[in-house]
């Protein structure tokens, strides 16, 4: 498998433990072509230091901010500064937790790249997995919405 199709996702509190060991390895892992991405991204104390620290090729929304974003003006507000500080530093915008068609159309217009939630799919087995990108064409779609990761659980 080419390294660039690999995508791991890093919660703030990694980053929090052993922080120099840490940004060691992540860079490490970015230099061989694998992506990281930041996850949860808005729910932890440094998020943006993190940010300064290290080049993420992929920001991720906390649903905190996406739950109702059709009706909330303040998380609109949020998410468009997000999609803002993302975009200008050259990453991918993924809003997590979408559950409506509202929530994803909201979404996209304020510049996310990807959203990703029960609205496409829940969490789905690894022993399921082929079954449900055979039946890819059955996911509801939003262009110019591409498929985001599965989540796989055991």
């Amino acid at each position: 498998m080419p390294p660039e199709r690999l995508e791991l996702e890093i919660t703030e509190d990694v980053l929090l433990v052993n922080t120099g060991r840490t940004l060691t390895t992540l860079e490490q892992l970015k230099s061989l072509g694998i992506r990281l991405a930041m996850d949860d991204f808005g729910t932890g104390y440094s998020s943006l230091g993190y940010l300064r620290k290290f080049r993420f090729d992929k920001l991720k929304i906390d649903r905190s901010f996406v739950t109702n974003i059709d009706q909330d003006k303040d998380a609109i507000t949020i998410v468009r500064a997000i999609v803002g500080m993302g975009k200008a530093l050259g990453m991918t915008i993924n809003a997590e937790g979408v559950e409506t068609e509202r929530e994803a159309e909201t979404l996209m217009r304020e510049g996310c790249d990807e959203v990703q939630g029960f609205l496409y799919s829940r969490p789905v087995p690894g022993n399921d997995i082929d079954e449900l990108i055979a039946a890819e064409k059955n996911i509801v779609r939003l262009a110019p919405c591409k498929m985001s990761a599965l989540r796989l659980v055991n």
